[in-house]
């Protein structure tokens, strides 16, 4: 009987390589070792979801010029499925924090009009159906720009969420890394409690609609978006577990695994899901910040750190030795 191949799923590693990327040093490590291996990029529905999901799923990529959240021209893409009647919008392709440096953050200027404008792309091009991941945002507010973007525009639309914050919190909890010191935290808090009550359903206290400084509420609140987790919608939507139980064992990892990995994000749903299966699971990490009894809790057959493509490949290697 042949033997089963592995399955490699990793997140990006932030900042460094792509999910692809890593999925593909890996298996290189691994069939270098004589073990064959399934690449299988995978995302939580943050910023590189969109290429994680094309890499696997039948269709194409296409581009349209948007605003970033500053309001400069920007080149996105979006994906088509389905035979284009579904799109795939990652709303980091237009209004993400990678496209603002650092210097130029405004967390109160900052606007999701390119996303509202990404969206109504992909409706022009023949999708009925759109799916919006809305990880990796530079805006905090509450999605007013990109409601103003698709005034006029009705589309069925999912939301695939990489945090369960509510709307209220979105500033509190994640204006910070936007450039937003204590006192704009509090105008901008005061700004999503006004929309909030302005908004056709209150988004206030339901989970995931805090998501992308409110983006996900809006949606959610003005055109009948469906929220979902991000990390098990998008391991649904690759077949992940079909995948899994037809794999010897799986390698999961991202660039850093801390306590929030225990808390939903998407290394520890794959941890979870093979541990239920009796499929083995390793970890191979840019940096483990879990202290010994944390790393149980994930209960991994093991954990590597490996940050770089060589490093990556060895450690697929070592595995098979």
């Amino acid at each position: 009987m042949a033997e089963l191949p592995a399955l490699v799923a990793p997140d990006k590693f932030k900042g460094t390589l792509s999910a692809r990327e890593v999925a593909a040093a890996v298996a290189r490590g691994l069939r270098a070792g004589g073990h064959e291996a399934v690449e299988l990029p995978v995302a939580d529905g943050g910023d590189g979801t969109l290429d994680a999901l094309m890499s696997t799923l039948d269709g194409s990529l296409e581009r349209a010029s948007v605003s970033d959240a500053l309001g400069r021209p920007v080149e996105a893409s979006f994906g088509l499925i389905d035979d284009g009647k579904t799109a795939i919008v990652e709303m980091a392709q237009a209004s993400g924090l990678v496209l603002v440096p650092e210097e130029e953050r405004d967390p109160w200027a900052a606007s999701t009009f390119g996303t509202g404008e990404l969206i109504a792309a992909a409706v022009a091009a023949g999708a009925s159906r759109v799916i919006v991941t809305v990880g990796g945002s530079a805006t905090n507010d509450g999605g007013a720009g990109a409601l103003e973007a698709l005034e006029g525009v009705d589309v069925e639309m999912d939301v695939i969420c990489d945090v369960r914050t509510p709307f209220e919190d979105a500033a509190r909890v994640y204006g910070p890394q936007k450039g937003a010191d204590a006192a704009m935290v509090r105008k901008l808090t005061a700004r999503l409690e006004r929309q909030a009550a302005a908004l056709s359903r209150d988004p206030r206290g339901v989970a995931m609609t805090g998501c992308a400084g409110g983006l996900s509420g809006a949606l959610w609140a003005e055109h009948g978006a469906r929220l979902h987790d991000g990390a098990a919608w998008v391991l649904g939507a690759l077949g992940f577990d079909e995948r899994m139980r037809e794999a010897a064992f799986v390698v999961t990892g991202e660039g850093r695994i801390d306590e929030q990995t225990l808390q939903g994000k998407l290394v520890g749903e794959v941890a979870t899901r093979c541990r239920q299966a009796g499929v083995p699971c390793h970890g191979v990490v840019g940096k483990i910040d879990l202290d010994p009894f944390a790393q149980r809790i994930l209960d991994f057959a093991s954990m590597t750190e490996a940050g770089t493509v060589e490093e990556l490949e060895a450690a697929g290697r070592a595995l098979v030795a």
